[in-house]
């Protein structure tokens, strides 16, 4: 649901992370430069323009209320402030309809708020924001706590973040079941084997033991993933109770890749043991679908009238989505949760909102 990225001049932001932003979040781009305060509004795919040395603010949209046009891209001005600019990552309950973003109707009622009580306002929401003073060339961060600092720059979500690298060989491989629930937004590295021989098992879903030099060089998808993504794979595995994640090196292509893989310790290999080299078992590809309606961009005069106008987001969504036939749970806790109408669920339970790529389905 959106990200926010903040890079000061020294610092530098890869095309990786810049590009899985764009992935991840298809809706929009909009940047504040800070050289000159200047604005300007983009498709999420034209992401390359933010790998440059110049400062700026920058915010991919994820479209949770509202439609997809340039008119919702951020950043919004605050009221009648013209100088006054607003970026949120997160959904604000309630605000907002099928035409208008919550972040834009947020923006328009700090406009009658006196700015010194904007920070005691953008605290009773567990959003990241960040506002911008285009006359005094300046900017703060609201909810600081919630983002995330790395190599000197400040990201709203560490979603385009992925340090780690995961191999998986069962339900989470490229088109299996759990990989359009867990991995679909992570970066797929490609395919690989174990350097080492494990044995590899299958009792209606796979396992791997570790008992390195058993069995056979057993084939895997390897993934970089965030730290966030790892901890929600760990609770699907039961790490380290049931499988225990291990780094064991894993050969993609010619090269030798450290990854985490995860290894059953309450099963064991015995004399009547089949073991195999593959799980090659894969669910049918989900269709592509369009959650949001795409409504053309029309010349009516508004505050974005600066900047390009675009016959917009017809192509938006160019990768197959979620399967939505199945009931979803909380990641958490596995309990039930509520739908807002929109693509965000809200776990009573755990007193947590996810999204619709963030719950579990069975």
């Amino acid at each position: 649901m959106c990200l926010i990225i903040i890079k000061q001049k020294s610092k530098e932001v890869s095309v990786d992370v810049l590009k899985s932003a764009s992935k991840i979040n298809r809706d929009g781009l909009g940047i504040v430069w800070l050289d000159t305060y200047e604005v300007s509004y983009h498709k999420s795919k034209e992401y390359e323009v933010l790998n440059t040395d110049r400062p700026y603010i920058a915010h991919f949209r994820y479209a949770t209320v509202g439609k997809v046009c340039i008119e919702n891209t951020h950043p919004f001005v605050c009221g009648k402030n013209e100088n006054e600019l607003l970026m949120m990552n997160g959904t604000i309950r309630g605000l907002g309809d099928a035409i208008k973003t919550d972040s834009k109707v947020l923006a328009e009622s700090l406009g009658d708020i006196d700015r010194g009580k904007w920070k005691d306002e953008l605290a009773k929401h567990p959003c990241r924001f960040v506002t911008i003073n285009k006359k005094n060339k300046s900017f703060e961060i609201f909810n600081k706590h919630l983002y995330t600092l790395k190599d000197g720059v400040w990201y709203s979500k560490d979603e385009v973040l992925e340090d780690n690298y995961i191999a998986v060989y069962g339900t989470l491989m490229k088109g299996n079941g759990n990989y359009w629930t867990y991995l679909y937004d992570s970066t797929h590295v490609g395919k690989g084997k174990t350097m080492d021989k494990y044995p590899l098992l299958i009792e209606g879903l796979p396992y791997l033991i570790n008992e390195k030099g058993v069995g056979h060089n057993v084939s895997v998808d390897v993934f970089k993933v965030t730290d966030s993504v790892l901890k929600k794979i760990d609770a699907l595995e039961g790490h380290p109770n049931w499988y225990r994640r291990t780094q064991i090196p894993i050969i993609v292509g010619k090269k030798e890749v450290l990854c985490w893989i995860y290894f059953n310790i309450t099963k064991s290999v015995s004399q009547y043991s089949v073991m195999y080299k593959s799980y090659g078992w894969v669910t049918p590809q989900p269709k592509s679908v369009v959650p949001y309606p795409i409504v053309p961009i029309t010349k009516e005069k508004s505050l974005l009238d600066e900047c390009t106008q675009y016959s917009f987001w017809e192509d938006r969504w160019d990768d197959a989505d979620e399967i939505k036939t199945q009931s979803p749970v909380c990641i958490g806790c596995y309990g039930d949760v509520i739908n807002d109408g929109i693509d965000n669920y809200y776990c009573s339970k755990c007193d947590s909102w996810y999204s619709e790529n963030e719950v579990l389905r069975f």
